[in-house]
């Protein structure tokens, strides 16, 4: 029996979500809203902002939609899960109370200590004076939060105190962030290698995703504001077997534990973005949706049925989904965006050599729209370029590859991706 299938978003990860999605056998009609220039070649786009749950329920109606995927994190965190549960219809995608896991980093703390889940000591503040008193009292470097979504552009790094003073009133006083920094968490700066696990949960049980590593800042070499990410890899050496069941049984079924135990449904993903301590996994963030790098690296390794595994989280039956199967090797993402990004950039530059790209080698559009029968760019960060191979080596050779043929006006992209894990 084929199910027709929605998802909710417009950026590169819907993209990725929307083209295995479509790979199912049991795919019937796959649509995207409002999708980008990319998904109207995997799926049919619907113009219908992610946070128009009227139009949403509109169209799932029209459309006989099965299964409604959702990709970021704004609608969740407004309710959308819960407003398609409550009208009968099938959602992968945790409810409003779940998404603070994300939509809220001083509840996520919350959270994490009533379970003793290992994370950064930190501190809540909405005053400014009191913020500001505390910044002058703690070790150095500081780690400075909006506690509230800010497109995961709303962490600061701070290595000396004026740097975190003018943070903290940038936040507090400047509303750099607008209602995201009206309240901030200040953080202990953890030491070691960053890794991002996703698990696929029904609130019960729970399937993890293969480990993958994403870039935060936009320069090669760590350098330059955090951005959405510049790209990622998967799986990273240190993502063994072992460590990702420590990570399951310290950090995400401990977390889901405590949610249940609040009365709180959770269907979808829950993202832990760790920092590998010399002492440990420690959680930095959760997020409540799939990871946008990461996911466009995970789905071209995914060998199983997204829509089948969705399909069950949805309705509560994930125990009932075999072991996911996963295709050998390993996969690169580089990420493609409009120079000046993460700050003012230009838009509608046409984009070329997308009929060029080497065989098998997927580039996921996130900031893009068709004008006149050109593709061109629409956002910040404008396409992700992915390589996959039977080494790192391999697939991060194909993944520049593929970003070599692309171009536009201004294109910018890290050229240290992955480069990390692999050896001369």
């Amino acid at each position: 029996m084929t199910s027709n299938v929605l998802v909710v978003g417009s950026g590169a990860r819907e993209h990725a979500l929307a083209w295995k999605l479509a790979q199912s056998p049991d795919a019937g009609d796959v649509f995207v809203a409002p999708g980008n220039a990319g998904t109207a070649a995997a799926a049919t786009n619907l113009p219908i902002g992610v946070t128009d749950f009227d139009a949403i329920l509109s169209a799932i109606r029209e459309h006989s939609i099965d299964l409604t995927v959702v990709g970021p994190e704004d609608p969740l965190a407004r309710g959308l899960a819960d407003v398609l549960n409550e009208q009968g219809h099938a959602v992968f995608g945790p409810s409003m109370a779940g998404a603070q896991i994300e939509s809220s980093k001083t509840w996520a703390k919350e959270i994490m200590r009533s379970r003793g889940v290992p994370s950064g000591d930190a501190r809540s503040f909405d005053n400014l004076a009191a913020a500001l008193d505390f910044i002058y009292d703690t070790p150095l470097p500081v780690v400075i939060k909006a506690d509230g979504l800010a497109a995961g552009k709303g962490v600061v790094i701070c290595h000396d105190r004026q740097e975190a003073e003018a943070t903290v009133r940038a936040m507090l006083e400047g509303q750099m962030f607008g209602e995201a920094g009206g309240r901030i968490l200040v953080e202990e700066f953890l030491t070691g290698m960053e890794m991002s696990l996703l698990a696929i949960t029904d609130g019960t049980t729970v399937v993890p995703l293969l480990p993958a590593c994403d870039y935060k800042p936009v320069g090669t070499g760590d350098t330059g504001p955090n951005t959405g990410g510049m790209g990622a890899y998967c799986p990273p050496a240190a993502g063994s077997p072992e460590l990702i069941d420590k990570v399951l049984q310290t950090v995400v079924k401990p977390v889901l534990d405590e949610m249940r135990n609040r009365g709180i449904s959770y269907r979808g993903v829950l993202y832990a973005g760790l920092i590998l301590t010399a002492s440990g996994p420690k959680v930095i963030e959760f997020n409540c949706r799939f990871g946008d790098p990461e996911i466009q690296v995970i789905l071209p390794l995914l060998e199983s049925d997204l829509l089948a595994v969705c399909s069950a989280v949805a309705a509560g039956e994930l125990h009932t989904i075999p072991p996911l199967e996963w295709h050998a090797g390993a996969s690169v993402g580089v990420v493609l965006a409009a120079g000046g990004y993460p700050g003012a950039y230009r838009s509608g530059d046409v984009i070329s050599g997308l009929d060029q790209l080497p065989d098998g080698s997927p580039v996921f559009h996130a900031g893009t729209r068709e004008v006149n029968g050109q593709q061109v760019t629409a956002g910040g960060r404008v396409l992700t370029a992915v390589g996959t191979g039977s080494t790192l080596r391999e697939a991060r050779d194909l993944a520049y590859r593929t970003a070599d043929a692309v171009h536009f006006d201004g294109v910018y992209r890290r050229e240290d991706i992955a480069s990390r894990e692999i050896t001369s």
